[in-house]
C-alpha cells in the first residue's frame, strides 16, 4: 500500500508549476524532497520509472561510516549518520537498524593497516573499537576462528532502501507529489540562462528550481541543461540466501573492501561483505567493475563472492542461494559526490554521483540541497562537492 499511495499505473499529469522539481526518485531523491517540503517548498520528483527502481532498489541500504577516507566524504557520512538518526523516529517501514558494523583483518599485515586506519578515523570523531579474537567472536560467534581482529565500527547501520526511499515521499505529501514513468526531454532555460521549467513526457512544469538527484544517469540530466558532469555507472553483484536464523549479527566485511572502494581500476574488484537482514536472508557483496550498462551476468564474480563469503562464514557452505541481482553504481573521478549548485546554470542544483555510498550520505545531500535552495546557511562547505570542480582539472 505504500508504494501504491506515491505512485499509480494510471497516466498522471504532471502539475503546471512548483517551487523545485527533482530529478529522480531514489532515495537521494527521496531525501531531497524530504528537506525542501519542511522547508515549505511545493515540490514535485519525477522518475522514469517507479520509486526506488535505479540503484536505490539494487543496494543493500548500507549507512555506513567505517569505509570513509579521512576528508570531506567521512565528514559528510558523520552529519548523515545524524541526519538518519533524527529521521528514523518518523520511518516506521524503513527498518533502521543501528547495528553497527565490524571490518575483519585477513592477516598480520592487513591488520597493522586496518589498526593505523582506525586511529586515524578515530581522530576524526569516528567510534572505532580494536577487537582482539575472543572479542570478535562474542559479537560475531560464526565468523572463521583463524581470524584473529577486526576494528567494531558502533556508527554503521542499515535501512531497507526502497522502502526508505517510499517512505519518506509518502510523509512528505502533500508538499511533494510524485509523477511516475515519465522521462524528463528538456530542461528548459530562460534568456538569462537560468532554469525556467522541466519538460516531461507527461506535461511541462513551470520552476525556478531543479534538482538532479539521477544517479547513475546524472550526467545525462546534466546535459539536459548544457553542463557536463563525469559520472558514470559501475556494476556490482550481490547474493542473497534463503532465510536463516540469526547467525550474522554486524555488517562484516574485511579491509580490502575500503581499498576497492576507494579504487580506480575499471575490472572485476571484489571484497567480501556479509549482512543478515530482518527477514533472515544474507546478503554477500561486494564486486565493482567498469563495463557500462551492461546487465550480463558475470559468473566469476558470483563465484568469488560466495567464495569469499565463506571464508569469513564457513557456516555459508552449506547455505542455499535464493537469488542474485546487480546495480550499477554511479561513480565520480575522484570518488566524492556531487552536491549543491551549479553556478553554470542558476536554479540547477545537483546530488548525484555517489557511488555505492548513496543511501548513507543521502540524508546529508537532502538537508545541503534543500538548506542551499532556501539561502540558508549549510552545515557542511560545499567546496568539495562542486559540480565545476572537473572542469578545472580539465583545463589544467
Amino acid at each position: 500500500m505504500l508504494f501504491r499511495s506515491i505512485a499509480s499505473d494510471r497516466p498522471i499529469t504532471a502539475p503546471r508549476t512548483a517551487d523545485a522539481v527533482v530529478i529522480g526518485a531514489g532515495v537521494v531523491g527521496a531525501c531531497c524532497a524530504h528537506y525542501l517540503a519542511a522547508a515549505g517548498l511545493n515540490v514535485v520528483v519525477v522518475d522514469r520509472g517507479l520509486v526506488a527502481s535505479g540503484t536505490t532498489g539494487a543496494g543493500e541500504g548500507n549507512i555506513l561510516v567505517s569505509d570513509k577516507e579521512i576528508g570531506a566524504e567521512l565528514e559528510l557520512a558523520l552529519y548523515s549518520r545524524r541526519l538518519w538518526q533524527e529521521l528514523s523516529s518518523d520511518l516506521v517501514r524503513a527498518e533502521f537498524d543501528a547495528k553497527g558494523g565490524v571490518v575483519v583483518a585477513t592477516s598480520d599485515e592487513i591488520a597493522r593497516k586496518l589498526s593505523e586506519t582506525a586511529a586515524f578515523q578515530r581522530a576524526a570523531g569516528v567510534e572505532a573499537i580494536n577487537l582482539d579474537q575472543s572479542q570478535l567472536r562474542e559479537l560475531e560467534p560464526h565468523i572463521n576462528p583463524k581470524i584473529g581482529s577486526a576494528v567494531f565500527y558502533p556508527q554503521d547501520a542499515q535501512v531497507q532502501p526502497m522502502l526508505t526511499a517510499a517512505e519518506l515521499l509518502h510523509n512528505a505529501a502533500p508538499r511533494v507529489q510524485v509523477i511516475t514513468y515519465a522521462d524528463v526531454t528538456a530542461i528548459q532555460l530562460d534568456t538569462t540562462g537560468a532554469v525556467k521549467a522541466v519538460v516531461t513526457s507527461r506535461g511541462s512544469i513551470a520552476t525556478p528550481t531543479v534538482i538532479n538527484a539521477a544517479g547513475t544517469w546524472g550526467g545525462a540530466v546534466a546535459a539536459l541543461a548544457g553542463v557536463e558532469l563525469p559520472i558514470h555507472p559501475r556494476r556490482g553483484f550481490i547474493l542473497v540466501t534463503t532465510p536463516q536464523p540469526l547467525m550474522v549479527h554486524h555488517k562484516v566485511y574485511t579491509a580490502e573492501y575500503l581499498a576497492n572502494v576507494a579504487s580506480d581500476n575499471a575490472g572485476l574488484e571484489t571484497s567480501t561483505v556479509v549482512e543478515g537482514t530482518r527477514s533472515g536472508t544474507i546478503l554477500i557483496g561486494a564486486s565493482r567493475e567498469r563495463v557500462g550498462f551492461d546487465k550480463s551476468v558475470n559468473y566469476e564474480a558470483l563465484r568469488r563472492l560466495a567464495r569469499g563469503a565463506i571464508e569469513i562464514f564457513p557456516f555459508l557452505a552449506d547455505v542455499k542461494l535464493l537469488r542474485t541481482y546487480s546495480g550499477f553504481r554511479p561513480y565520480c573521478p575522484d570518488h566524492l559526490p556531487v552536491i549543491g549548485p551549479d553556478s553554470r546554470v542558476p536554479g540547477l542544483y545537483h546530488a548525484c554521483g555517489h557511488e555505492g555510498a548513496g543511501v548513507g550520505l543521502a540524508a546529508a545531500s537532502g538537508k545541503l540541497i534543500a538548506d542551499s535552495v532556501i539561502g540558508a546557511d549549510t552545515y557542511l562547505a560545499l567546496e568539495p562537492f562542486r559540480p565545476e570542480r572537473f572542469e578545472k582539472v580539465a583545463h589544467v
